[in-house]
């Protein structure tokens, strides 16, 4: 299984708006993410379901400093799509 794909099964939150927002940012930027970047994003996915709906869905502030910005470009891939 290739990488990307690994992290598109992640991806799979069982909310659908997390789901189409998460897998939509690996297939559009994925290809293109630095190996930095990657770790970021496997970061997010690490984080509880409850977390990233406020931080992606609601723009709630995110307390882990080390994802801010992670967040921040899935949150925007989605919004300006």
């Amino acid at each position: 299984m290739s990488e990307l794909s690994r992290l598109r099964w992640r991806c799979r939150r069982g909310t659908k708006e997390l789901d189409l927002m998460l897998e939509g940012f690996v297939l559009s930027q994925g290809k293109s993410l630095s190996s930095e970047e990657l770790a970021l994003f496997e970061q997010v996915l690490d984080q509880q379901d409850d977390d990233l709906q406020r931080w992606l869905l609601y723009g709630e502030p995110v307390e882990v400093e080390a994802i801010r910005g992670m967040i921040q470009r899935v949150r925007e891939q989605f919004l300006n799509r």
